[in-house]
């Protein structure tokens, strides 16, 4: 369970790392499994080239088979299974949601990579604006299977932004965060980086504003990424949130 304090800072500043979450070992299967799925390029998998994200290499570009993402990550292995559904996980997004999680399969629940010469990068947005739910009470768990750092593209956030109110124009037609407006700009200039050592865990709201930068380094960086939602917190009929089914964590 998470102290009073850690929990309010969840709520008050939209996330939360905890350090050492993971043991060494875990992490060791978890990465394992993950190269050996890349190397293999075991499917279902989403490549740079298809988001065409900044950096991103073209579709007949040098570079143009780089994984992105392993997505279905549940499916792949035990070792996902039983890390996205362990106990101590589940009662931390218990105690944040207010009631039981169900462990979403449509939206993240996969592996993120940066390459470190074709990865691009993820402008600012908020999860939820992609998803459908009844009342987008959804948090996110990003695990970092390496160190992540700004030179290898961690993720950047913006402290207590999932408390915002936001108008559509300070959004473009692809749903991310303008940065050409001096509104936004001011919001933009909180962004802190969240450098993450092997075994840690960021747990974020779904409405908290977020970016990546390509990876700059010469190491490839791995995070393995499970959103949850709450029980009473329904996909829409027919949204892609509905497609596939849920996992409960009770």
């Amino acid at each position: 369970m998470l102290t009073t304090e850690q929990a309010e800072q969840f709520n008050s500043e939209g996330y939360i790392i905890l350090e050492n979450f993971t043991s060494t070992d875990s992490i060791r299967i978890l990465k394992e499994t993950t190269l050996e799925q890349l190397e293999n390029r075991v499917p279902p998998f989403e490549l740079e080239s298809d988001l065409q994200y900044p950096g991103a290499p073209g579709a007949n570009q040098l570079g143009a088979h780089t994984i992105r993402r392993l997505k279905q990550a549940y499916d792949r292995s035990f070792c996902f299974q039983d890390w996205s559904t362990q106990p101590a996980l589940s009662e931390m997004l218990q105690q944040l949601l207010g009631e039981p999680a169900m462990l979403v399969r449509a939206h993240h629940n996969c592996v993120m990579t940066k390459q470190p010469e074709f990865s691009s990068d993820s402008l600012w947005h908020q999860d939820l604006r992609y998803w459908n739910y009844s009342t987008g009470r959804l948090i996110s768990a990003w695990l970092a299977l390496g160190n992540e750092s700004l030179e290898n593209g961690c993720l950047q956030v913006i402290p207590q932004s999932h408390t915002f109110t936001f108008k559509q124009h300070q959004f473009d037609e692809a749903l991310f965060f303008r940065h050409d407006l001096p509104e936004n700009q001011k919001i933009l200039n909180k962004a802190i980086p969240v450098e993450l050592k092997p075994g840690d865990l960021l747990l974020f709201h779904c409405r908290l504003l977020h970016a990546a930068t390509r990876n700059y380094s010469s190491e490839t960086k791995l995070s393995a990424v499970f959103t949850y939602r709450a029980e009473s917190d329904e996909p829409v009929t027919d949204s892609r949130s509905a497609s596939i089914s849920d996992i409960s964590l009770f």
